[in-house]
């Protein structure tokens, strides 16, 4: 099969992404998935193995001393020695900050093409096809690259699945980045861990709230739908703007674009802006008292009611059930 390099971001502490799972799950519907991974030191037997489980045929382990002191360089050095070694058909990074500034670099230096953002990839006869949402989500557009080497970032939790387990062979390389013209990193100062919910990007279940929960102190009854569900806490534009909730918790098109496997909107309208960041979810559940509501429009199932009423009920019974 042909090879697809998929790039697996490593924290300046050593924990790999949770976008790998994506990443190897896509690769793998197009050919035999390589992990690419940038570290200053030998990659641990455990991680290997667990990106063996995620479905990486081989890790391609780039050390070098620039790792976690050098800007996004060393990513971009290890994808472009890793293409010459495999000659892939592809490359996959995740849509995020980073895995965005590396598919842009690479495309130059290697003479290829970005597709960004993507939510499903598929080869027809040999020809990557990925697939996006576009538009505030109300469209679904398919695109190919005509000349050069395909470079995808895939949003993340939008793949479904896992690839097949694998025992992944260890190919180590030596890089040699250099600082100089380079961003070089200083030191990290991490955010203070303020929750054990989920990270909202990549979790599985996330519950939203909106303006219809009405006060800050309504707003803890999502949070207790999220804990009994061990989901991440989000929120439309207007929670945020009414101070419901901090901004990090906003899902749109201004916020943070999630694909989680069940999506749960409390008391939101449902305006364009924010189902442009959650309607590729795979099954969304909408609670809302006015009928007319535009998240009735994409939700595959539907509750018109008090969410004051409803959702106490619903937590119940989800308690219920899991006793």
């Amino acid at each position: 099969m042909s090879n697809v390099l998929a790039l697996i971001e490593v924290s300046h502490r050593g924990e790999m992404a949770a976008s790998a799972r994506g990443l190897l799950a896509a690769a793998a519907t197009l050919g035999s998935p390589v992990a690419v991974v940038v570290s200053a030191a030998p990659l641990a037997d455990d991680d290997v193995a667990w990106l063996g489980e995620l479905g990486a045929v081989r890790v391609y382990a780039a050390l070098t001393a620039a790792a976690g002191t050098v800007l996004v360089a060393p990513a971009v050095d290890a994808l472009g020695a890793a293409i010459d070694a495999y000659s892939p058909v592809a490359v996959l990074t995740a849509n995020s900050v980073d895995g965005r500034e590396a598919a842009g670099r690479l495309a130059v230096r290697v003479g290829g093409s970005v597709l960004a953002d993507v939510v499903q990839v598929r080869s027809d006869n040999g020809t990557v096809v990925a697939r996006h949402s576009v538009f505030g989500g109300a469209y679904t557009v398919d695109s190919v690259v005509e000349g050069g080497l395909p470079i995808l970032t895939i949003r993340q939790g939008a793949i479904e699945g896992q690839a097949p387990s694998a025992t992944a062979a260890v190919d180590e390389a030596f890089l040699d980045t250099p600082s100089e013209g380079a961003a070089v990193i200083d030191g990290f100062n991490d955010d203070a861990v303020v929750s054990a919910r989920p990270e909202l990007r990549t979790a599985a279940t996330v519950v939203s709230g909106g303006r219809g929960l009405g006060s800050p102190e309504n707003f803890a009854l999502v949070e207790q739908l999220a804990d009994t569900l061990g989901a991440a806490v989000g929120a439309s534009r207007a929670a945020v703007d009414a101070g419901y909730v901090a901004q990090t918790a906003q899902v749109g098109q201004t916020g943070v674009s999630v694909s989680p496997q069940l999506y749960v909107a409390l008391g939101i309208s449902g305006a364009i802006q924010h189902r442009a960041g959650m309607q590729t979810a795979k099954t969304i559940v909408a609670i809302n008292k006015d009928e007319d509501a535009p998240i009735f429009e994409v939700a595959d199932f539907g509750i018109v009611g008090d969410i004051f009423t409803v959702v106490p009920k619903l937590i119940e019974a989800v308690k219920a059930r899991s006793n």
